[in-house]
């Protein structure tokens, strides 16, 4: 867990740092926000692999971790642009919900996913 103030400290920190605090107060909702949102943050860091082609075996690379890439390097402001399409994801998906017989609770809680993430937005 982070232990650096909230000023110094990155968005991802800050989330990382709420995900065990929402699951031990066993808010689901938050939870899930927190999850989804770190899980889409790593996506993105994730290599692009459409240039990785097979060839034939004795031209591969040899020996322990010939072949590793490193991941991508994320600035604060993509992670901050991820966390902000997380949650116009989940207000876009709630406004659907309203106009669902039933959805009212489900919209509530896309709703409540959404501040999660945006009170964590507030503080970058």
């Amino acid at each position: 867990m982070s232990t650096l103030p909230a000023e110094t400290s990155s968005l991802r920190q800050r989330l990382r740092a709420a995900l065990p605090a929402a699951m031990k107060s066993r808010d689901r909702d938050a939870t899930a926000a927190l999850r989804s949102a770190l899980g889409a943050i790593d996506n993105a860091e994730a290599i692009d692999g459409s240039d990785i082609r097979a060839g034939a075996i004795e031209n591969s690379a040899v020996g322990l971790g010939a072949a590793e890439r490193s991941r991508r390097d994320l600035t604060e402001s993509d992670i901050a642009d991820i966390v902000r399409t997380e949650i116009a994801e989940r207000l876009t998906a709630a406004q659907e919900y309203d106009g669902l017989s039933g959805g009212a609770d489900r919209a509530a809680r896309l709703r409540a996913e959404a501040a999660t993430l945006a009170s964590h937005l507030a503080d970058n």
